[in-house]
């Protein structure tokens, strides 16, 4: 199982940070979670390709995790490859629908299957499951396991840090978790490494890595202190995720 980082900015760009979007490999199978501005680059710089993939699951609808789906649509239609499935929280047909009468000579174009998420789902040979997290708007984090069996990965979505969310992570070989900015900036909807350090020290699970993400620019420069502020809590393996890192997951 590979997992590549395709994009780990937020929606203030930093010019070397892409938006959110991650790429989960598995035996042939290929899901993009997140397609925000910057994605569709990254994953044209793959093996795999936009050509590739077929299916995206949005972990919710805030511009900076969406912004390249239409773009998404426009080179899938231009490369010949017209079915695509997108699935995310309720309003995702909504979402998609009203990009597509935005860009009304796009509508007909692709096979789209349009899925709103309410339960387990099997997307692109993976095995889905979603938990609710506390944001500004509602945005799901997803376990995803390859259907055939193999490693699972768990992504946080954005997200204060909070112990359920820690232990519905709880077995996963990767934990790929919201860390938008340092201790002194007074946020809420995103955690600050004092507060997921306490999370992840406080919930009883076991977790593998930790790869932290969804990256603003007032975290640049600051990563070792962020590292030392969270592992005064927890001494887990944590580690900060890059644009282009592509890592294989292994079962735990």
């Amino acid at each position: 199982m590979r997992l590549t980082f395709l994009g780990t900015g937020s929606a203030m760009p930093t010019g070397h940070r892409a938006q959110s979007g991650y790429l989960v490999e598995s035996d042939g199978d290929a899901l993009l979670i997140d397609c925000g501005s910057g994605v569709l680059n990254a994953l044209a710089r793959t093996d795999r390709g936009y050509e590739g993939v077929d299916t995206v699951l949005l972990t919710h609808h805030h511009l900076d995790h969406v912004s390249d789906l239409d773009v998404l649509l426009k080179a899938r239609w231009l490369a010949g490859e017209t079915d695509l499935t997108i699935a995310g929280p309720p309003g995702t047909r909504s979402l998609v629908d009203d990009l597509l009468s935005v860009h009304e000579y796009m509508q007909d174009r692709l096979d789209l299957t349009l899925r709103d998420v309410d339960g387990p789902v099997s997307l692109a040979g993976f095995d889905v499951e979603h938990r609710e997290t506390r944001h500004s708007m509602q945005c799901f984090a997803y376990r995803v396991t390859p259907a055939a069996g193999g490693p699972t990965i768990a992504f946080s979505g954005d997200s204060e840090a909070f112990t359920d969310l820690v232990e519905f992570a709880d077995g996963v070989a990767v934990f790929v978790h919201d860390c938008s900015f340092p201790d002194d900036v007074d946020v809420s909807n995103h955690p600050t490494p004092a507060a997921l350090g306490d999370a992840l020290a406080g919930a009883d699970a076991d977790i593998g890595r930790v790869y932290l993400t969804h990256l603003y620019p007032h975290t640049e420069g600051r990563h070792e202190e962020m590292l030392s502020s969270l592992g005064e809590a927890y001494d887990g393996d944590v580690r900060f995720a890059e644009d282009g890192l592509s890592i294989t997951v292994d079962e735990r």
